[in-house]
């Protein structure tokens, strides 16, 4: 499930604030299998999309970065 959806979490590279909300996006309408969702819908889409948001930007913040030798 979800193969499409970039890897975000990178030293070099930290994801963008428009990176999260674009793979949340993505991971919400792979789930709910809307593509897009219906007008009676969209309230509960955006909602989904912005917790998912909420709960990556604060795993990034909890993470600890591994060191690989």
């Amino acid at each position: 499930m979800c193969r499409n959806i970039k890897i975000l979490n990178s030293k070099e590279q930290p994801a963008t604030e428009q990176d999260i909300q674009a793979c949340a996006v993505q991971f919400v309408k792979k789930v709910s299998g809307a593509k897009p969702p219906s007008k009676n819908n969209q309230d509960a889409f955006d909602l989904a999309v912005t917790e998912v948001s909420k709960s990556v930007e604060k795993l990034f913040k909890q993470l600890q970065w591994l060191v690989w030798d």
